[in-house]
């Protein structure tokens, strides 16, 4: 494990942390210092700080990345607080998860237990073994292109959009719907993010919005995004009822409204993420009939949600997210 901060302070005490929790630990003071000792050392797991002499953490974290050879980016800021536009930047860019550093002094007790568990989540999933990915020929060409996308996502998942997203192309007429797990804070930036990506207009939605072709809608972080039928179209609505998975938003709601409305109509994506929200919902959305693609292990943070619906024998693909975004470009090019 390697933590990357400018501060003495804060390095011994993440040290102090991490190896209590039997972790091995190196340190690097910069964003140059890490990448000198990346390029010596493997590592599982980054604690990166942003605010550093030099190079700062989001600006070095794509070299970072590169040269961690799949090593997971845990950002350890004070400026990554839950809505902060640093912290869907970094998710955006690839980060694998976002912790607030307190102040020197209280860099320990409740902070301690939340870092311990952030380390754990990243490296209890990063495993050798990930399945092969995996194809199937029933995802179609253009005579039976989608009439709706519904995406669920959860940790690395931003990062697993935007790969996807930019694959889409102007041909993809469908609306998107989102379901990604973030605090409600999140939404704008995210939502703003999400439209440079996709390059088409995102909102995050609102209850009885109309649903249009070549829009993205996101779920707002304290409701379940789901649709519903109107006399000439669909309607989203705002769903805030517990949800079995106990997430808010959840999946779970989302896919089985989309199954419901669209059936063989609709294209379901299933993208990194922890535990098991959406595996419920991927059910009905196959039982209806439609298309449900699953990100692979290997180019997942955290491969819960897309590995529930795989495990279930619910995916008709297993597919990074570039790939993801070509089948679905795919359906509505002819497949050409």
């Amino acid at each position: 494990m390697l933590i990357v901060d400018d501060s003495i302070v804060a390095r011994a005490v993440l040290r102090r942390i991490l190896e209590g929790s039997g972790c091995d630990v190196i340190e690097a003071g910069d964003a140059r210092a890490a990448l000198d000792l990346l390029a010596r050392e493997r590592v599982n797991v980054i604690l990166l700080d942003i605010e550093m002499p030099g190079q700062n953490g989001l600006a070095a974290l794509p070299d970072i990345l590169r040269a961690g050879q799949g090593a997971r980016v845990l950002i350890v800021s004070s400026t990554s607080a839950p809505g902060a536009e640093a912290s869907v930047r970094a998710l955006a860019l690839g980060a694998a998860d976002t912790l607030v550093k307190p102040g020197a002094g209280v860099l320990a007790g409740r902070f301690a237990q939340l870092l311990a568990e952030r380390v754990e989540r990243l490296t209890e999933d990063h495993r050798p073994g990930a399945p092969a990915e995996r194809a199937a020929p029933s995802l179609g060409t253009r005579r039976d292109a989608p009439r709706i996308v519904a995406i669920g996502a959860s940790t690395g998942g931003i990062h697993s959009l935007g790969r996807l997203l930019g694959e889409l192309g102007a041909a993809c007429t469908a609306p998107i719907l989102i379901t990604q797990h973030l605090p409600a804070s999140f939404m704008p930036y995210f939502a703003a993010q999400v439209a440079k990506l996709a390059g088409r207009p995102c909102l995050v939605a609102e209850d009885r919005m109309r649903l249009r072709g070549g829009q993205v809608y996101v779920a707002p972080g304290d409701g379940h995004l789901v649709c519903g039928p109107m006399t000439d179209g669909h309607v989203l609505r705002l769903d805030r009822e517990k949800s079995a998975s106990g997430c808010m938003p959840s999946v779970d709601p989302m896919f089985a409204s989309v199954a419901a409305c669209f059936g063989a109509d609709a294209f379901a994506v299933m993208l990194s993420g922890m535990g098991r929200d959406g595996a419920a919902g991927a059910e009905r959305i196959v039982k209806a009939g439609g298309t449900l693609v699953a990100q692979d292990q290997e180019s997942s943070v955290v491969w819960g949600m897309p590995g529930a619906v795989v495990a279930a024998g619910l995916a008709q693909a297993v597919l990074p997210p570039e790939a993801i975004g070509r089948a679905i470009a795919h359906r509505f090019e002819g497949g050409r």
